[in-house]
């Protein structure tokens, strides 16, 4: 557990540090999303590019992956509706709360933690479940999001929308090209190759302070109350029964012999157990959902994962 708190707590300290950072005159409000845009669209896709490129193309495309994380996602977005729409909780917030209850932190947090707990070989699997993320899952939640009140919208607007935030983000395009790259067995010319570098080395640490300074906004503009059963539930959902639903299928999927290594399953169990993404507070913000109750999810979630996803790592025996 040593060896793991040794590699979990300086990633969690950084998230942190943005927060109080965000909460003091020292980071202004309005720098905020520079941050996140120079993560989102400098150095986060830098970093996906260099695993992509290093990474097999197999292990991206990987059939049995795919399925177990799309599966496991699709099946947790259905029953976090079912659980908690209700008069309070109409089926916008419903769709997002299950977005969050969903979406791991893979990006920000999951990519740099998993490969500094498991090694380079984590970063195939990751990918998969940042691809699934961002075409099946976030899509269902949208298209479901812009029922409520958008049923006159034919199909395909809602789809058109659902599917303008995936395809504008560079992260699955970044992990594209790298694979591109890998399959062909290409390289960077010396200095750009430098240059990726560099902007890849940052990815980490200012993706972690971002994670803190957004959660710090997301509560200053939170207007109203939250009542703790409508947010603690879903924060639950996302640590304990995603990846207990991940590990229960994917140990069933490698019992009918499926292609499934022992190795991917732990990972893709570890990065369902990640807490929620950060930034879908923004993406609720700018659908009109509850924002306060996305906000509190992913805030709780956050604090929580510090012990559940240290204990679990410690649980599967990994060794950093």
């Amino acid at each position: 557990m040593e060896a793991i708190l040794a590699v979990t707590v300086p990633f969690f300290a950084l998230v942190l540090c943005g927060y109080v950072a965000a909460r003091s005159p020292v980071l202004p409000e309005s720098a905020i999303p520079g941050l996140n845009g120079f993560v989102l669209f400098f150095a986060l896709p830098c970093m996906l590019f260099r695993f992509g490129a290093n990474t097999p193309v197999g292990n991206l495309l990987n059939p049995a992956m795919l399925l177990l994380y799309g599966l496991s996602a699709v099946l947790i977005v259905g029953f976090t509706i079912w659980a908690t729409r209700s008069e309070r909780v109409h089926l916008k917030d419903a769709a997002f709360g299950a977005l969050v209850a969903a979406f791991p932190n893979t990006g920000f947090m999951g990519m740099p933690m998993m490969t500094a707990l498991l090694g380079a070989a984590a970063a195939g699997p990751m990918m998969v479940t940042l691809l699934v993320d961002m075409f099946i899952t976030t899509s269902i939640c949208l298209t479901l999001a812009q029922l409520h009140g958008n049923a006159h919208l034919p199909l395909g607007a809602r789809l058109r929308i659902a599917l303008r935030g995936p395809v504008g983000n560079p992260q699955p395009w970044a992990i594209a090209l790298g694979a591109v790259f890998s399959a062909a067995g290409l390289s960077l010319p010396g200095p750009i190759d430098r240059v990726v570098e560099l902007l890849a080395g940052a990815a980490t640490p200012v993706a972690l302070f971002t994670i803190g300074a957004v959660l710090c906004r997301a509560g200053r503009h939170v207007h109203t109350r939250t009542a703790p059963a409508l947010f603690v539930p879903v924060a639950l959902i996302k640590l304990f029964v995603h990846p207990a639903l991940v590990f229960a299928l994917g140990s069933a999927m490698i019992a009918l012999g499926l292609p499934l290594t022992g190795f991917q399953l732990t990972v893709l169990t570890l990065a369902a157990a990640l807490p929620s993404a950060s930034n879908v507070s923004l993406l609720a913000e700018r659908f009109g959902a509850d924002n306060g109750r996305v906000a509190r999810i992913i805030m709780t979630s956050t604090l929580l994962a510090f012990v559940s996803f240290s204990g679990l790592a410690w649980w599967f025996g990994v060794r950093p």
